[in-house]
């Protein structure tokens, strides 16, 4: 019987114990002189050595040996090695770091002899376990105060460093591995995974045990976790047993010890201090007492093995063994099997468990503004967006970097680490959300509890997603598969199913996943693009959650939501109806958790029954026109949607307007008497086609582009193109064939590049394309470089189209660049996909390329693209293209080359004001106050100048009515607004409310204004403000107009507020829409908008008035409207404080939203648009200014 199994047999017949504290035990020798600690061998080292325990092993052998024999004879079964801070890491405090494996292979050998001397002498087995100390470094706090995301070590080196103490431990012979008295998750996490990579490179495999160290009475590590919240994280590990260990005497380990022993299903262990340290530093439990405690903790269940730490000698473990003699040992549980994760707090999925909110707006490719925050380094309120998110009931927190022109491996550990020092962020787990496994294996270096890797497939193979899935199972993960293989992404339910059971049997079986770790997502597709095969992808998803609940027990289904509605991501109303509806039917079959906005999900019975049947018919793809309705239903909660003439007066337009009308609106029931009369008007088909038919086209793409059509609008575009075409398309053949003309009007191979299965605007490029009398030959997903060069050589393509979505396609088409380059190609490549931009093609992709390579940034532009790249124009074509793209290039190195001054030498040069009773004014009230304002006091305040503009009409108001060229249309405008304006007010169409307030604030020296609440108690919110960081003599932020905090005090005020006049907006301009009169729907809109700006100058006014300095106040109303008053009212957005997130602050400073009923949208706009929020600075100096680049 192996010296395991002997122990594995004990185990099962009694409590096992473990030996004392070596440390105290080598004190108790009182070893003085420094020559004892050095011995021979290092007589003449560089550094002290006294104090160094580890060394004794090789300089007193003798000693230490002693020390383990005299625990085992008091009663121990099992001795530690004395190699706690055996690390290179801990060594190093001695310069001892490359004397690891001979410190550790002494040591092992030490507790051996001592061992098997006891076993010699009675007969009984006794055990060796090799001591590993959490090292004297954290990996998951900060060692600077000043910089949260500091690390003194990487997750590597940590796991280096274990490894190389555990291998030489091992090779010492001890039986077992006790990585103990851990206070970070994450170095215990780093011990376990390197002793995975051991035994997996064929080192001997020998039982761990995992001890935390709980250092007070909160029940949680140092670095902030739970017991339960442990248990997780390391759960993975397969451990011999799992135990808490120091910091407490047996009096206060108690709770711990019995919370442990309720969750764990594996053999548990405590090995508590003897008392807390005196006021000598020494340990005041007797060996009785210890022995009464521990032998209680023995016979209420608790324990599997046991014995002491800090200031326990062998009395102590001589009683501990006579407590236990005779005591059952713990019966292990069998804990049901659910989902176990944590942050810092335990998240265990149960059938009782409700949806579980995946919050998705940390995520640099679903969220625009979270996107520009980690682009332009603002980690602080890139932070605060993940508080918003766990805030709004988020439950796990996806994080994403994926953006071409980030560090995805920088980006992702910065953050995670920022965020692992906000307790009220961390508590919740982490998804690692990535293409690259890269940023994966980076975002798992960082978290100490257990979260979801998102995502890994089968597209690259058995091989690869093995591979993969053993990383992520040894970081204790776990892990998302998406539906997606080798042919690649499923759209059915059967393909679903198929690669959800190969992923399952690979995962459990070869790879070692339970069940209830595996995620599939399988895949929410968009629906309502226009393109029938894609109306019964909401279904299949449903239909797929069902089955695989039903046929793989035990595993969870997850989505991203926020795909299913990509066709409609312009109408943010139609798009949370969507979202609520499809996980309305999804939960209901099954789905556990999706990836949507936390706080931003409608209620499935609040949603507009008319909207909500439309959704549902679409979603459910309950009737074929189901897109068709949405869209028309969209467009009238769209104030950009686009004109649709009255009836049939456009078919009185001239032929060429009334061929792009068709064009642009979709319309097909004209387009053979327009064709025919084109024939007779021009003088070649394709002229035809190169002419009205392509500048409806034109149209249709800036329309797109814009953000005024829809997808499945611009789908229904190329179809009368297409129908356009077929007609004229016989005809041009004939003409070929008489000319001797065989060739196409142009060739091309598109793809969607290797490694992405997105394929929807590449579809729609390759349909307009061929529409337009094109050759495309379209080679699908996931195609390799070579495959797509070779196709355009054998056809003898004009240009190669490289379509893309995720951010790894960005790398894959500058890997395709440069091997045209290499291979001598000159052809144009075209650079497509949501992901692409211009700049990233001219910084990244143009450069490797020596021929001709433009950004298509949408399908229904294709067409114009090709044209000139194929016209005889096509030389200066190209040529503006390079010189727009050198432009970029330029200025994007000039941005990054450009000096700033640091944020220091900024502050520095900041504006300095006196603040006094003269400009430190005192409200007449502090808090907030609600008003419901009347229309008919707000018209006087009215600038109408923006009101023109909304018409395209640039000018200023009075003078514009007398303008020579456009005082007609200018007069006609402003009296159809003045009648609609007075139908508003007389009939009270519309009503406006207003929150706002004054707290007292100060300014710290980070530039934030902390506000405090009104009796000055305590912090309710902070305003981080932008400083100027140009060279330039002095230095503008918003925060220099607040006073300074005096000692931590408030003596200013600062003021806040929130205004509408859209309450109504929406059903009015719908009445309107009804009656197909657009005019008059976006007069009203119009209207709502120049409300609210006279409600915000009006209620300014009134702040002014409240705040004591505005009451000698004597403007006119144009000097007010002018804005010649003192003080300011900037909003958050524009130049002087660009960033929109703080609104999300200032909404919950004034905490109204039920009387006020503006409310925030994802990124921060406003909803109703007619809105207007921000900031009240009273001091006489305060100005606008722009807040300009940051550094």
């Amino acid at each position: 019987m192996s010296s395991v199994d002997q122990l594995l047999d004990l185990l099962d017949r009694r409590i096992v114990v473990l030996d004392g504290a070596m440390g105290t035990m080598i004190q108790d020798l009182g070893l003085a002189d420094e020559a004892v600690w050095r011995g021979e061998r290092f007589a003449n080292h560089a550094v002290s050595l006294k104090g160094c325990s580890d060394l004794l092993a090789l300089t007193q052998p003798a000693a230490i040996e002693d020390i383990h024999y005299r625990f085992l004879k008091a009663g121990a079964d099992i001795v530690e090695t004395n190699t706690f801070t055996g690390t290179s890491v801990s060594l190093a405090d001695y310069d001892l770091q490359d004397h690891v494996r001979d410190i550790n292979l002494a040591a092992a050998g030490a507790a051996r002899r001592a061992a098997d001397r006891a076993v010699q002498e009675d007969g009984r087995p006794r055990w060796v376990a090799g001591s590993i100390g959490p090292t004297t470094k954290t990996s998951s706090l900060s060692p600077d105060v000043n910089d949260p995301g500091a690390r003194a070590i990487t997750f590597r080196q940590l796991v280096d460093a274990f490894a190389e103490q555990a291998r030489a431990l091992i090779e010492g012979g001890v039986d077992l591995i006790l990585t103990e008295t851990h206070i970070d998750t994450l170095n215990c996490k780093a011990a376990l995974y390197a002793f995975e990579e051991l035994f997996a490179e064929g080192v001997r495999r020998v039982p761990v045990i995992a001890s935390v160290t709980i250092p007070d009475r909160s029940g949680r590590t140092l670095s902030g976790q739970t017991i339960e919240a442990f248990f997780n994280s390391v759960s993975h590990a397969n451990l011999f047993a799992i135990s808490i260990n120091c910091a407490l005497g047996a009096d206060d380990m108690r709770p711990h010890v019995a919370e442990l022993a309720r969750i764990a299903g594996l053999r548990t262990a405590c090995y508590p201090n003897a008392g807390l340290p005196n006021e000598f530093g020494g340990y005041d439990d007797t060996p009785e007492h210890m022995a009464k405690v521990l032998g209680d903790f023995a016979r209420e269940g608790m324990l599997n093995l046991v014995g002491g730490c800090c200031g326990t000698r062998p009395e102590h473990i001589a009683a501990i063994r006579a407590a236990v003699d005779g005591v059952a040992r713990r019966a292990i549980p069998a804990p049901a099997k659910f989902m176990r994760l944590s942050g810092l707090e335990p998240l265990t999925i149960t059938p009782e468990t409700n949806f579980v909110v995946v919050g998705e707006r940390t995520n640099v490719t679903g969220s625009a503004a979270f996107r520009r925050l980690i682009k332009d380094d603002k980690y602080d309120e890139a932070v605060a967006v993940a508080r918003q998110q766990v805030e709004g009931g988020a439950n796990i927190l996806d994080v994403c970097m994926d953006e071409g022109m980030l560090d995805g491996v920088a980006a992702m550990r910065r953050f995670l680490n920022l965020i692992a020092a906000e307790p009220d962020i961390a508590r919740i787990p982490v998804m690692v959300d990535s293409s690259k496994f890269t940023v994966i294996e980076a975002g798992l270096e960082c978290l100490q509890g257990k979260g979801v890797v998102n995502s890994i497939s089968l597209k690259e193979g058995e091989e690869s997603f093995i591979r993969q899935a053993q990383v992520v199972r040894r970081f204790g993960a776990a892990v998302v598969v998406m539906a997606f293989d080798e042919t690649g992404q499923a759209t059915t339910v059967d393909h679903r199913l198929a690669i959800a059971h190969r992923a399952y049997r690979i995962l459990t079986e070869q790879v070692g996943f339970p069940a209830e770790d595996i995620i599939f997502d399988p895949n929410i597709l968009t629906i309502g693009t226009g393109i029938e095969e894609h109306d019964p992808y909401a279904v299949n998803f449903i239909d797929a959650v069902r089955r695989i609940k039903q046929e793989l027990p035990g595993t969870k289904v997850s989505g991203g939501v926020s795909n299913l509605s990509f066709s409609f991501r312009t109408s943010p109303r139609v798009r949370e109806a969507m979202h609520a509806v499809f996980l309305y039917h999804a939960i209901k079959a099954g789905l556990d958790m999706a990836i949507v906005n936390a706080g931003q999900l409608a209620v499935y019975d609040d949603i507009d029954p008319v909207l909500r049947e439309h959704v549902e018919d679409l979603v459910l793809n309950r009737r074929p026109d189901a897109t068709e309705r949405m869209l028309v239903l969209a467009a009238s909660f769209s104030g950009e949607s686009v004109r649709k003439e009255d009836e049939l007066l456009w078919r009185k337009l001239p032929l060429k307007e009334r061929m792009a009308h068709a064009l642009v609106n979709g319309i097909t029931d004209f387009i053979d008497p327009d064709v025919a009369e084109a024939l007779a008007t021009y003088p070649k088909p394709l002229d035809i086609i190169e002419g009205p038919l392509m500048d409806g086209m034109n149209i249709v793409g800036e329309l797109f582009g814009a953000g005024k059509m829809f997808l499945p609008q611009v789908v229904k575009s190329a179809r009368v193109m297409k129908k356009a075409v077929a007609i004229l398309e016989p005809l041009m053949d004939a003409e070929k064939k008489a000319a001797g003309i065989t060739t196409a009007k142009g060739k091309m191979v598109i793809a969607t590049v290797k490694g992405d299965v997105h394929d929807i605007g590449k579809n729609i490029v390759a349909v307009v394309l061929r529409c337009n009398g094109y050759e495309v030959t379209d080679l699908g997903v996931m195609v390799p470089g070579h495959k797509i060069l070779d196709t355009a050589v054998e056809l003898g393509v004009d240009m190669v189209g490289l379509s893309g979505l995720i951010t790894p396609s960005l790398d894959e088409m500058i890997t395709v660049a440069t091997e045209m380059t290499r291979r001598g190609m000159t052809m144009p490549l075209l650079i497509g996909g949501a992901t692409t931009s211009g700049k990233h093609t001219a910084v990244k992709v143009a450069p490797a390329y020596s021929g001709p390579t433009v950004h298509v940034p949408d399908a229904s532009l294709a067409v114009g693209v090709m044209g000139k790249l194929l016209s005889t124009d096509r030389d200066p074509y190209i040529g503006e293209i390079k010189i727009k793209q050198d432009s970029i290039r330029s200025a994007h190195h000039s941005a990054q080359k450009r000096p700033l001054l640091t944020i220091e030498q900024a502050r520095a040069r900041k504006q300095q004001l006196v603040f006094d009773e003269t400009t430190i004014p005192t409200p007449a009230f502090l808090g907030a106050k609600n008003l419901d304002l009347d229309l008919t006091e707000l018209v006087p305040w009215i600038d109408w100048s923006p009101f023109f503009h909304t018409w395209e009409l640039s000018g200023r108001y009075p003078a514009i009515l007398q303008d020579p060229k456009k005082g007609d249309a200018a007069r006609k405008v402003f009296a159809d607004g003045q009648a609609l304006l007075k139908q508003i007010v007389d009939g009270k169409l519309l009503r406006a409310k207003a929150t706002y307030g004054f707290f007292p604030a100060g300014v710290n020296a980070e530039d934030e204004i902390v506000v405090f609440d009104p009796a000055r108690k305590g912090e309710i919110a902070r305003f981080p403000m932008p400083r100027q960081q140009e060279d330039k003599d002095v230095c503008f932020s918003l925060a220099d107009f607040i006073a300074p905090l005096a000692g931590g005090t408030p003596r200013d005020h600062l003021g806040a507020f929130i205004v509408t006049a859209g309450l109504g907006t929406d059903e009015l301009a719908a009445t309107f829409e009804k009656d197909n009169d657009d005019y008059t729907a976006i007069m009203a809109k119009a209207l709502a908008d120049r409300l609210a700006e006279a409600a915000a100058e009006y209620l300014h006014r009134r702040a002014r008035i409240e705040w004591g300095y505005g009451k000698t106040e004597s403007l006119t109303q144009a000097e007010i409207l002018a804005e010649k008053y003192r003080g300011i009212r900037p909003a958050f957005g524009y130049p002087a404080c660009p960033d929109h997130a703080p609104k999300a602050t200032l909404f919950e400073l004034l905490d109204n939203a039920e009387h006020h009923n503006v409310t925030l949208t994802e990124s921060y706009a406003m909803y109703p648009t007619a809105a207007v929020s921000g900031l009240y600075f009273a001091h006489p100096q305060s100005s606008y200014f722009s807040a300009g680049r940051q550094s």
